[in-house]
């Protein structure tokens, strides 16, 4: 999908027709594309911009964040009726996580939507957690605003079923490093080290790479802001090669 980089000066003309183009890649029923340009519009962006009294996304994400916590719960009520309220809570926040909320955007390329203030972007704010977590959420806002509660279920349910399905086999909720432990572990103790193969970048946009060895044997890589994040990074490439 192409689309001009966001974050740098666009014609409302060429704003609109990326954002269009991502309606038509997401097959949604949505006309009113003012609500999706607010959706991907950060506080950063429009703090940059105060002459063109821009509306940011917070409130989008306000109610994202809710109507989501509808549809999952909701979903889980009626498809696991001997669900404790205890459960049901529990299962919902681990599906209903920053992290899954992320990965969604990520694989959905919102990022390349989104407005940033330069410095939020130079700092490397389209690939943070959280940054992408809440346009997942504003994002499933101007869906329920621009059509309806079904629409927007539909959508958050075909997104999520991954999500969903890890959680149920208690696979969501737990970091990469750990997942990894309990499969190389299932057939007896072995030692897993984390290893920095190397460092790129700037001070203040530094990165780190760090690499997977089980019984002095290397497996993945990866690469991340801190040593922890690449640390993550390098057990989720392992266990996929693994599984």
């Amino acid at each position: 999908m192409k689309c001009s980089k966001a974050g740098t000066k666009q014609t409302p003309q060429v704003r609109m027709q990326s954002l269009q183009q991502l309606v038509e890649s997401l097959m949604l029923p949505i006309t009113n594309l003012e609500i999706l340009d607010q959706a991907f519009t950060h506080t950063s962006y429009a703090n940059e911009h105060k002459d063109k009294n821009l509306i940011h996304n917070q409130r989008l994400e306000f109610l994202g964040d809710a109507i989501l916590d509808l549809i999952i719960g909701e979903y889980l009520y009626c498809t696991y009726p001997t669900m404790s309220e205890g459960e049901l809570t529990k299962t919902r926040a681990i599906i209903v996580c920053e992290a899954s909320l992320a990965e969604c955007s990520k694989h959905l390329n919102l990022a390349h939507y989104l407005l940033l203030g330069k410095g939020e972007d130079r700092s490397g704010g389209r690939e943070r957690i959280s940054i992408l977590a809440d346009t997942f959420e504003a994002l499933i806002g101007a869906i329920y605003m621009a059509t309806s509660y079904e629409i927007a279920k539909e959508f958050v349910l075909v997104h999520l079923t991954d999500y969903i399905a890890q959680a149920m086999k208690g696979e969501v909720g737990k970091d990469y490093k750990t997942l990894l432990q309990e499969f190389v572990q299932q057939d007896g103790e072995k030692a897993i080290h984390y290893i920095l193969c190397g460092e790129e970048g700037p001070d203040h946009n530094k990165r780190f790479r760090m690499a997977v060895e089980i019984d002095g044997k290397t497996y993945g890589s990866g690469l991340g802001k801190s040593k922890k994040e690449a640390e993550q990074q390098a057990a989720k490439v392992t266990l996929e090669s693994l599984y």
